[in-house]
Formats: C-alpha cells, structure tokens, sequence
C-alpha cells in the first residue's frame, strides 16, 4: 500500500480547509492513502468515490468522511464536474480531555471498524448540521489566519464530529463500548499532546519514549515514520510555533518569549527560529506586522 500513501506535513499544517473545483484542478483523484482524517461535502455535481473497495455515489448537499489510512479515489459520476469543500486534520490533535464523553479519537476509531457507522451522510441527514458554513468558516479562518484561528477551526472540526456520531448512534452504532474501552498507555500518537502541553518544560525524549514503554530507538523511528521529522524536531517546531504567536499578538520581550517557550535563552530562540522559519523573531515579527 505503500505506493499510494500521499505525504502530509501534519507539523506545519494540522488543519486543512479548501475548495476543489475539478473544473480547473486535477482529476480525477487516483488512488491513495494518509494519515489524517479526510471529510468532503459535495457543493456542485455527483461524486463516484471508492474507498477500502466500496463504492459510493455522494450528490449535491451530501458528506463523506475517510478514515486515517483508508484507500481512497473520487471520480465523476456523470460528464459534469465537481465543486467540493475538503476538511483534512490530525485526529491525534483533536482535544476533549474536560468532556464527559469518550476522547473523539478514541469514538472515531471505534467507528471505522464498526458496519454502524456509515462513512456516507446524505443531504436529508445533515438539514439541522450548518455543514456548508462550518466548511466556510474553515476556510476562512486558515486562509486570514487571524488571533486565535486554531482554536475556532478546532473547535468547527469538533462541533462537526459530534454531530456525526450522533447520527451514528442514531444508526445503531454503540459509544458505550468506545467508552469501556481499557485505557492504553500513551502511544506513538498521544505522544504529541503531551508535547504541545508540557512545550515550555523541559522534555527529554528518552522519557517520552518510556511513556510508551518502548526502547528509545524504536520510538524514534515510529515518530519519524508518522510525522516525517524526529521528536526532537517536534519538539523545536512547537515551540518555535509557539513563540511566533507570541510575538504576533503580544509585546512580550525575546527574553520572556523563550522562557515561555521552553528555550535556554533568547539567544536558543533566535537560533532555532531561524532554522524554521528562516528569518529571526525580530524579522518575523516586522514582516507579519507591516
């Protein structure tokens, strides 16, 4: 399967939000695999879309959801073409730690094994779901990328999710055994949340790797696998993300920045925000300011 996967850099963007006119875009899409989640919402025309062998018309006004690693394709079913919104985001990203409800992660894992949980939603099923605008509101945000757009686009993905497992459960499919599930040491994809909350602090990767009770080198070579850069990596593109929002939206001086941040120094800072982002913070801050 491995000649089909498509690469996506899940550092530098964990949310993906786009119209695709197949009218003036590529097409139709051959066969291929990731390891995000994929979520289509048909605008103009009649979808074929295959996936993991199965076949589905999706018209306008409907939804399709891919699971990670699913195979997947998408034709046209008539001599017209397409127009189609695309959401495309981590599900390891997805946090509902404070929920009295099952990790959505954990919920959408569940229903991909499971015959309950169509992967099809057709128009009549979504009529009290503002599918159209939450897929607008995506775009929009990733496209101004204004104070706060992680946290609003996070938030629509969720808002959607929800209401596509209730129309699961209304399908018959059972959240209580997603719910009852033994909980699993952090694995390789859990991982990052820790990161992302514990970035200021000092992390070691060999205690990461103990957290997933595996063996320092095979933890290194899963993460890279999945992430396509090492954890150490990570780790410094975090906080370099980190860092940047901090001096797009406040005053805060370099010195603060870095301790916030998790680097040694201000010096640290600059050093390994060049490396990413290749100007320093002082440059960065006046070109996104201008």
């Amino acid at each position: 399967m491995q000649y089909l996967f498509e690469y996506h850099d899940t550092l530098e963007s964990s949310y993906e939000a786009f119209l695709y006119d197949t009218s003036c875009a590529s097409f139709p899409v051959r066969p291929h695999w990731h390891y995000f989640m994929e979520i289509i919402y048909m605008m103009e025309g009649t979808g074929l879309i295959e996936c993991n062998g199965n076949t589905y018309i999706v018209e306008e006004g409907d939804m399709i959801l891919f699971h990670p690693e699913s195979v997947h394709a998408i034709y046209t079913a008539t001599n017209y073409s397409l127009k189609y919104d695309v959401l495309k985001f981590d599900v390891n990203k997805l946090y509902t730690e404070n929920s009295y409800a099952p990790k959505l992660k954990v919920i959408l894992e569940s229903a991909s094994k499971s015959p309950e949980a169509s992967i099809l939603f057709k128009e009549e099923q979504l009529r009290e779901v503002p599918v159209k605008e939450i897929f607008e509101e995506c775009r929009k945000e990733l496209q101004n990328q204004n104070y706060g757009y992680d946290i609003v686009v996070h938030n629509k993905i969720c808002y959607l999710l929800v209401q596509i497992i209730r129309i699961w459960r209304e399908q018959g499919f059972d959240t209580d055994v997603a719910a009852a599930r033994v909980a699993e040491t952090d694995s390789i994809h859990d991982i990052t949340a820790y990161i992302d909350a514990h970035a200021g602090e000092a992390i070691r990767v060999e205690d990461l790797a103990d957290m997933c009770n595996m063996s320092y080198s095979y933890f290194a070579k899963n993460f890279k696998q999945y992430y396509g850069r090492s954890c150490k990596e990570y780790i410094e593109f975090i906080r370099v993300s980190k860092a940047a929002d901090l001096l797009l939206f406040t005053d805060f001086d370099l010195s603060y920045i870095s301790q916030e941040t998790g680097f040694s120094d201000s010096s640290h800072l600059i050093k390994i925000f060049r490396k990413w982002k290749g100007v320093t913070p002082k440059q960065f801050k006046k070109q996104h300011t201008s």
